[in-house]
């Protein structure tokens, strides 16, 4: 196959959605603050390179399971309520 050719494509689209993965990955998702069920106040904190936050509203921790993902938005969705 040369260059043009279609099968050429596939390790570029590959490397590239690696690429756009580890970005979303390691994008910030960093704990904020949040009240345990008890009512007590816990500050924010940074997870570790490749790392990000996970848990519930009520309990967060770094983790890399991306299923566990909290996001800073699911975060602030749970300061309103």
């Amino acid at each position: 196959m040369g260059p043009g050719s279609p099968g050429s494509v596939w390790p570029l689209a590959g490397t590239l959605l690696v690429a756009v993965a580890a970005s979303m990955v390691a994008g910030g998702e960093d704990c904020l603050w949040y009240v345990d069920r008890n009512g007590s106040w816990h500050p924010g904190f940074d997870c570790e390179f490749f790392t990000f936050c996970c848990g519930t509203c009520h309990q967060r921790y770094c983790c890399r399971d991306p299923l566990r993902l909290l996001t800073e938005r699911q975060q602030r969705h749970c300061l309103a309520f």
